[in-house]
C-alpha cells in the first residue's frame, strides 16, 4: 500500500528532446504545403454587386469584360448534364438519361393501351356526370 500511495515523480522537463519534436512537426507541415499564387473567383458562390453611395459624385468606370471569367460563371450556371458527362452523385443517376430507350409509335398495339370503352364503361360514365351534377345543383 505504501508503494501504490507514493505519487510518481515527473522526469524533468527535456528541451532538447522537445525542440527535435518541434522542428519534426514543422517539417511535416511543410512538406504538405502548397503555395498558391493564382486565384479566381469561386464560380459556384453567389455574387453580390453594391451600387454606389447615392450621395457620390464619382463613378466607376467600367472595366473590361474578361472572356475567361464569363466562360466560367455562365458554365457554373448550367444544369448538371450539360456540366459533367456523368453523375456526379447517386440521385443524378436517376433522370440523368431522358431521351427515350425506344421511339414511340402509337400504332404499336405492343406498348400501346388506349383507353376502352364498352357499353358498360360508357353508362357507368353518365350515371356518374348525372350524381356529380345533382349533387352540385343541390
Amino acid at each position: 500500500m505504501a508503494a501504490a500511495g507514493k505519487a510518481k515523480e515527473k522526469e524533468p522537463v527535456d528541451l532538447v528532446h522537445q525542440n527535435a519534436i518541434h522542428v519534426e512537426t514543422i517539417l511535416k507541415e511543410q512538406r504538405s504545403q502548397k503555395l498558391y499564387t493564382e486565384f479566381s473567383i469561386n464560380p459556384f458562390k453567389k455574387l453580390h454587386v453594391l451600387t454606389n453611395k447615392p450621395m457620390s459624385r464619382t463613378t466607376h468606370e467600367e472595366a473590361e469584360e474578361d472572356p475567361a471569367f464569363l466562360k466560367i460563371i455562365h458554365g457554373a450556371h448550367l444544369e448538371p448534364t450539360k456540366k459533367y458527362t456523368h453523375p456526379m452523385t447517386e440521385s443524378q443517376e436517376i433522370g440523368w438519361i431522358s431521351t427515350p430507350l425506344i421511339v414511340s409509335d402509337r400504332a404499336d398495339r405492343r406498348l400501346n393501351f388506349p383507353r376502352q370503352n364498352s357499353e358498360i364503361t360508357k353508362y357507368m360514365d353518365a350515371a356518374w356526370r348525372l350524381k356529380e351534377q345533382t349533387q352540385n345543383l343541390g
